[in-house]
């Protein structure tokens, strides 16, 4: 299983950077699919449709579901809302891969989202290879 470690400088406090592709760029004929990890606990990874404004609305939405409480993180209560926002969306995601492409929804990407920036993020792409690549897809099958 081949992995592609890079990093993503990120420039703003709250942040959407769409990755797609550097996770296609682990993609060949023979990858079965691609897991796409961020080693933070204040940034996330997922998808999303990237539509003028989308990234703004879905930072948006994500800080209103936090609750403004008194948070009694010892090292910094201010970055609490960051690492909450994080858990719930998470640091990973699993996209299928198929004859060598990325498996996404016309309007999907693969997004990082960082969530108490700027900073240095680094991402981990592991592609899995299908042992068996002589398997049929299910559409072929009768």
């Amino acid at each position: 299983m081949p992995n592609l470690d890079f990093e993503i400088e990120t420039k703003k406090d709250r942040q959407v950077i769409d990755i797609t592709d550097l996770a296609q760029q682990l993609v060949d004929s023979q990858t079965a699919a691609v897991s796409i990890f961020v080693t933070h606990t204040t940034c996330a990874v997922t998808t999303a449709d990237l539509d003028p404004g989308t990234d703004l609305d879905l930072l948006d939405a994500l800080w209103e579901m936090i609750p403004k409480l008194k948070y009694r993180h010892p090292h910094d209560p201010e970055h609490v809302p960051a690492h909450l926002a994080s858990s719930i969306i998470g640091p990973s995601v699993t996209i299928p891969v198929k004859t060598g492409s990325l498996v996404l929804g016309v309007w999907q990407r693969i997004i990082l989202v960082e969530l108490d920036g700027p900073r240095t993020r680094k991402v981990v792409v592991t592609a899995f290879v299908d042992p068996e690549s002589g398997l049929r897809d299910a559409d072929d099958v009768e």
